[in-house]
């Protein structure tokens, strides 16, 4: 992935980065780091290392994931 926010990765067995697509994709947050305000998502595909700045989340709460940023806290019906 290129762009300034190279400490995000994509770690999809299928290798198909969801982070890099023209869609936001709904995940899972399983851990935070709080010095970098990133988290570890799970995925349809696999676990990513996401950007949280743009949300309030906590572990466990469900996030819309865009470009390698949570953009939004979501919940699923």
């Amino acid at each position: 992935m290129t762009g300034a926010t190279n400490f995000l990765h994509c770690d999809s067995p299928d290798g198909v980065c969801h982070l890099c697509g023209d869609e936001a994709v709904i995940g899972r947050v399983l851990d935070i780091d709080p010095g970098t305000r990133t988290g570890s998502v799970a995925m349809p595909g696999g676990t990513a290392t996401v950007a949280l700045d743009l949300v309030d989340a906590s572990v466990g709460d469900d996030v819309l994931v865009h470009l390698g940023f949570a953009i939004e806290r979501v919940t699923r019906i």
